[in-house]
């Protein structure tokens, strides 16, 4: 085992009470190089991640806490470039054909897993179809046209398709579809397999130990197949509940990284005032995502759109962007991010729910509803499941329990550790609302298709459709749009989509969530494309 110094700094700190701060700007990604632009090898790079895992196994379950570590660990046949563009991984070069109906990749040379057995097209094979077909969440989306792959020899693999599937070359990344070891699997029941929370893969890091509740330490791969590579000696993913330790472990130097926002909103602003840290808006562009609130139908009275539309009406979204998210990210129009605007998916010609008169037609449509106010004010009584993944979630609920009571709507807040909420939300449908942050993905087969497909009503899977939203006209639209090669005319179906949406109102969308990392200055290329964290820390190293 490593005994590294900063494990025994941060669990000793204690929580310390940190004032608000104001929205900062981010500054550029790499400014620091400008000090030092020759890698050094070695050191151990600590990384917040909020909250800690249930598993390391992203390949059955999607969570995006899972990804920042699991995909050191292993990896896909592609990356992407800044660009978003498919660049060669484990499969050097890949062609697809002209019916759209197969993918031919040829597979790297020299690669081997960190229990040492040779990467091969059998290992392609059998992780698509025997794991990640059967058990990954998103496979009836992302995999739904997969009917095999053929392994005419050693070094290559051909994913055979039932129909075109446009979306697949952007999710072949480690972060969606990652390679595993056969030998690891075969003959074992894939859900117990051990390797779940001692992961093997060919990525640049090995697993090395996991102290629950305190951190995850990985190694360095002395035998990764990208030569020099890594630089660093050890990652080391940290766990630390309260928000004001997670800040000041990065404003003491205790701590290198941290992404996805596990660092408060509120604090960014100081943090922009520390000399050793800064900031980056960069390494989201393939992770989009909303936070919306999930509208449970099967509890009256949200079985009706009046009521589900009212909702929409009472939430100012400003509101939200200025107090909750500092400023970070911009009020949604809809179901689908407006990252998706510079690919011509993106449309915001729907029904408007930030309206100047929007609280006087949130009550007329509960009047029009037969929901009354009572003696005391309130129409109904709900309950709000308040997001784990950090304390803005809290602030946010807090906030919506204010705007729904002017409208006559009573909401008690319920928190509960991350198991339990995804549990009663996902498993046991008891909620009534719920206020996650969900991600869109490169391709809106990722983020529409999972959530508001009839199919996806699937009891157990986390983040998919748990509004029980049906809707058959709408189905057809987005299993046309999935297989549909012109471009255009998939921008045509997918406008539509989001009308359709947006009048339904299966659920209520608050904010285009920018999330921000904050990083030591000495920690260098830490961001190196456009998955960000949910990529290898390959080329990231430490200035001495």
């Amino acid at each position: 085992m490593v005994h590294d110094p900063h494990l025994n700094k941060i669990s000793r700190r204690t929580a310390l009470a940190l004032p608000l701060g104001l929205a900062a700007s981010s500054s550029p990604i790499f400014n620091s190089l400008a000090k030092a632009d020759q890698p050094v090898r070695g050191g151990t790079m600590v990384m917040i991640v909020q909250p800690e895992p249930s598993t390391l196994a992203h390949y059955a379950v999607t969570a995006g806490n899972i990804p920042p570590i699991a995909t050191q660990i292993y990896e896909g046949l592609v990356t992407y470039d800044w660009d978003q563009n498919p660049q060669p991984n484990l499969a050097t070069s890949w062609e697809t054909a002209p019916d759209g109906k197969s993918i031919t990749f040829k597979l790297r040379e020299g690669v081997v897993f960190h229990n040492g057995k040779p990467f091969t097209s059998a290992d392609v094979q059998f992780s698509f179809m025997e794991i990640l077909k059967k058990y990954h969440p998103f496979a009836p989306l992302l995999l739904a046209e997969l009917t095999g792959v053929d392994t005419p020899d050693e070094k290559t693999a051909v994913l055979l398709l039932a129909n075109p599937a446009p979306y697949l070359m952007k999710a072949l990344a480690g972060r969606d579809l990652p390679i595993m070891c056969k030998s690891v699997f075969e003959g074992t029941q894939i859900l117990q397999n051990p390797s779940a929370n001692k992961p093997i893969g060919t990525g640049p890091f090995k697993f090395g130990q996991w102290d629950r509740g305190q951190f995850v330490r990985l190694d360095r791969n002395e035998k990764y197949w990208k030569p020099g590579l890594p630089y660093l000696d050890h990652v080391i993913a940290r766990f630390i509940p309260d928000a004001a330790t997670r800040s000041a472990a990065l404003e003491t130097g205790e701590a290198h990284f941290a992404g996805y926002s596990a660092v408060n909103y509120a604090d960014l602003a100081r943090m922009k005032t520390n000399p050793i840290l800064d900031t980056t808006m960069k390494g989201y562009e393939m992770t989009p995502a909303l936070s919306v609130l999930e509208l449970n139908a099967k509890h009256p009275p949200l079985d009706k759109k009046e009521v589900r539309q009212a909702i929409a009406y009472a939430i100012d979204r400003k509101v939200i962007l200025r107090d909750v998210m500092y400023g970070y990210g911009k009020p949604a129009t809809g179901p689908l991010s407006s990252l998706f605007e510079t690919v011509g998916f993106y449309t915001d010609d729907v029904r408007k729910y930030d309206v100047p008169d929007r609280l006087e037609i949130a009550n007329k449509l509960l009047d029009g509803a037969g929901l009354p106010r009572g003696a005391n004010g309130m129409r109904f009584g709900m309950h709000l499941e308040v997001n784990s993944f950090g304390e803005q979630w809290l602030r946010q609920a807090e906030y919506l329990k204010q705007a729904l009571a002017i409208v006559g709507i009573d909401l008690t807040l319920r928190s509960e550790d991350t198991a339990t909420w995804l549990r009663r939300v996902y498993t046991d449908y008891d909620y009534d609302i719920n206020e996650p942050f969900l991600s869109q993905g490169v391709d809106p087969v990722y983020g529409l298709n999972k959530q508001y497909l009839t199919s996806q009503i699937r009891k157990g899977v986390t983040f998919v459709n748990d509004s029980f939203y049906a809707n058959p006209e709408f189905d057809s639209i987005l299993n046309e749009a999935m297989r549909e090669l012109n471009h255009d005319k998939r921008a045509v179906l997918y406008k539509k989509a989001q009308q359709i949406l947006a009048e339904d109102c299966p659920l209520v969308w608050l904010i285009d969530v920018q999330y921000v990392s904050v990083f030591n200055r000495k920690l260098h290329d830490h961001t190196t494309g456009p998955l960000g964290t949910q990529q290898a820390f390959e080329r990231a190293w430490l200035e001495t």
